[in-house]
């Protein structure tokens, strides 16, 4: 229900051991290439990383209990399969090595197994924002402020301003993938002193092989990479957030603006047939909730200790996938919204109509300002607009018979330009405009990503 299958599936005890399997082989292959092992044992090394099956996950749960992290007995694991095939072999599994190289580098691989999938939603829901821009760019509706209605703006606009918002996370996402796309290899310590003068010739080869960035230096207890990757799927849970957020409150009853795409079995209620929840809002919102406090966790992991973390290392183990799979899960539910979305024009309409033209005041009052002077004509309008809920009639009505009471105010607004001023549509501002602008930027946007 908060996740994505695809991304699910990437994180799973099979999807750990097969990266962590994929780093071993990888290092064997590297560290042969450059003399430090023997080909035959990176060979069968290699032959024997290829199955996950060589794994106990049982046992290497609870062995990882004492053991303080998964690596210790995964490497002993991998060592007695390697030397039930070449016990020779098995004396290079992991060499030169410590645990936290292929626990990062395994999660590193994951990111990159995950990031496509999250970005290809993301495109996909743009894409989906991009088009209720640009066809809503004129239906006017309520905009709403502290809850209240404040003035006439567009659904085009509302989408837009998502759409803009997904535009950032976009440029976010891209950047926090490049940075974590980093080999993490410093051995014990850091220094890769177990190499010897064969250090940089295998990080080169171990990179290379696992289609990896080699930064200046191994960064363990330095996790900028992945926190920045946590802090930017945050701020696209947020965002989010806050399209489920509008959403569900455009689809309750009393407002019903928009609707989720309708289904057999979706959004029903278990003893109330009428009803039609907001099923894919609710889910988006539930990783809004959830995501910023795992946001904060791994923030918090970064102060560490010298060379080699205690406890903030180890606190990002469940958190970062947390993360992504939420984000993921977000993406999907929010994706399936939009692209189906029922938006009723109509009732839109009928809601500007609710406050019998109020919404209009500001409209009126420039446009009077423009004759008499603001302060004026603010108290005019003003006084209309009570007049309006008193006696139950538009501003428009009210209006009128205001200015003709004053033979100072007598002909001020003709017929025409009341009924212009009586009408949200012509007064919704830059609202189309600024719609053009973000379905642009959004182009724009996907136009440099395939240029790069």
């Amino acid at each position: 229900m908060f996740g994505s299958p695809a991304v699910l599936e990437i994180f799973t005890d099979a999807g750990t051991v097969r990266c962590m399997l994929a780093v071993e082989a990888a290092l064997a292959r590297a560290e042969s290439r450059c003399g430090v092992i023997p080909v035959s044992a990176a060979t069968a090394i290699s032959e024997v990383c290829a199955n996950v099956s060589v794994i106990d996950f049982d046992a290497l749960a609870q062995a990882a209990v004492a053991a303080g992290n998964l690596a210790i007995p995964f490497v002993k694991q991998l060592t007695a399969a390697v030397a039930a095939r070449d016990p020779e072999a098995a004396r290079f599994v992991h060499w030169g090595a410590t645990s936290q190289d292929i626990i990062d580098t395994a999660l590193v691989l994951q990111l990159g197994e995950a990031m496509p999938s999250l970005q290809a939603s993301l495109l996909a829901l743009g894409n989906a924002c991009a088009g209720l821009a640009a066809s809503h760019r004129d239906t006017p509706m309520v905009g709403r402020t502290w809850l209240q209605h404040a003035l006439p703006t567009t659904f085009g606009l509302k989408a837009a301003g998502w759409l803009d918002a997904l535009r950032r996370d976009l440029c976010r996402l891209d950047a926090a993938r490049v940075q974590a796309s980093a080999l993490q290899f410093g051995g014990a310590a850091g220094t890769l002193a177990s190499l010897g003068t064969s250090a940089p010739a295998v990080a080169r080869e171990l990179a290379s092989e696992l289609k990896l960035a080699l930064p200046a230096l191994p960064w363990h207890a330095h996790r900028d990479r992945l926190v920045e990757v946590a802090t930017a799927l945050g701020m696209l849970t947020g965002s989010l957030g806050k399209m489920a957020r509008d959403l569900s409150l455009l689809m309750q009853t009393e407002v019903a603006e928009v609707a989720e795409p309708s289904g057999p079995g979706r959004g029903g209620s278990s003893t109330m047939p009428h009803k039609r929840n907001p099923v894919g809002c609710a889910a988006v919102l539930t990783a809004a909730v959830r995501v910023p406090p795992l946001v904060a966790t791994m923030l918090s992991g970064m102060v560490q200790e010298h060379e080699r973390a205690l406890g903030g290392w180890q606190a990002e183990w469940d958190t970062l996938p947390q993360i992504v799979t939420l984000a993921a899960g977000a993406l999907r539910q929010m994706g399936e919204v939009v692209s189906g979305l029922q938006v009723d024009g109509t009732r839109m309409r009928a809601n500007l109509d609710l406050t019998h033209g109020l919404i209009l005041g500001e409209a009126a009052m420039l446009e009077l300002g423009g004759r008499i002077g603001r302060l004026e004509a603010h108290h005019l309008v003003e006084h209309a607009s009570r007049r309006a809920v008193a006696q139950g009639i538009t501003l428009r009505e009210a209006l009128a018979q205001t200015l003709s009471e004053n033979p100072a105010h007598a002909g001020l607004l003709d017929d025409a330009t009341l009924d212009r001023l009586a009408d949200p549509a012509n007064y919704a501002g830059q609202s189309a405009a600024f719609a053009d602008a973000a379905v642009q930027g959004w182009q724009a946007a996907l136009a440099q990503r395939l240029a790069s």
